[in-house]
């Protein structure tokens, strides 16, 4: 760990951890809120900017110029690509990719390896990446994909496995390959419960 990083009170940052990963000549160390927990294998770049009760598995990799809120789970083996935006109480499990250029909202589930993307033609034309966009309360399901430049809406549920090509309105289950609208089930007709 490097020496000026900004650490909160209470933090736990295991041997095997790295925080503060220069990228470049003019780099900053990250900030880091109070009562994180890093565990081993994790690398957390410079530029960095993190609330307090943040949580990481073991491996995980938060890249540049990301801004992470209160109550976060980086579970292990997620890669947040950097250029990124996570609000609070997000969850984020096992093997999860974040692309650049993403936005998330808070209290946001996102299954064990989901992914989502940011590049609509990949290495066949230059063209601006742009991440998904997950408004607050949504819920992704395991293995589910998130194409470029697609906004889910607030409170949506996208089930496992779910292929998602275009926006999902605010309340909806989204299901299938390529995704399907839905009404939400009873059962799925609330906010996320993650704090």
């Amino acid at each position: 760990m490097g020496s000026s990083v900004s650490l909160g009170e209470g933090c736990d940052i295991a041997a095997g951890a790295t925080v503060g990963h220069e990228y470049g000549s003019d780099t900053q160390p990250p900030v880091i809120g109070d009562e994180a927990t890093i565990r081993a294998g994790t690398i957390v770049y410079d530029d960095v900017a993190i609330g307090n009760r943040f949580n990481t598995g073991h491996n995980a990799v938060i890249r540049e110029l990301t801004e992470i809120g209160d109550d976060v789970l980086v579970g292990t083996n997620t890669v947040i690509d950097g250029r990124t935006s996570i609000g609070s109480g997000v969850s984020l499990q096992t093997g999860v990719y974040i692309p650049s250029h993403t936005t998330i909202g808070d209290d946001v589930f996102i299954g064990p390896h989901a992914v989502l993307t940011n590049d609509p033609l990949p290495i066949r034309e230059a063209v601006d990446l742009v991440g998904p966009t997950i408004e607050d309360h949504v819920s992704i399901g395991g293995n589910a994909t998130i194409l470029p430049d697609v906004t889910i809406g607030k409170g949506s549920f996208v089930a496992a496995g779910a292929v998602v090509t275009k926006d999902v309105p605010p309340n909806t289950l989204a299901i299938g390959v390529p995704a399907v609208h839905k009404q939400l089930p009873p059962e799925l007709d609330s906010p996320n419960q993650i704090r």
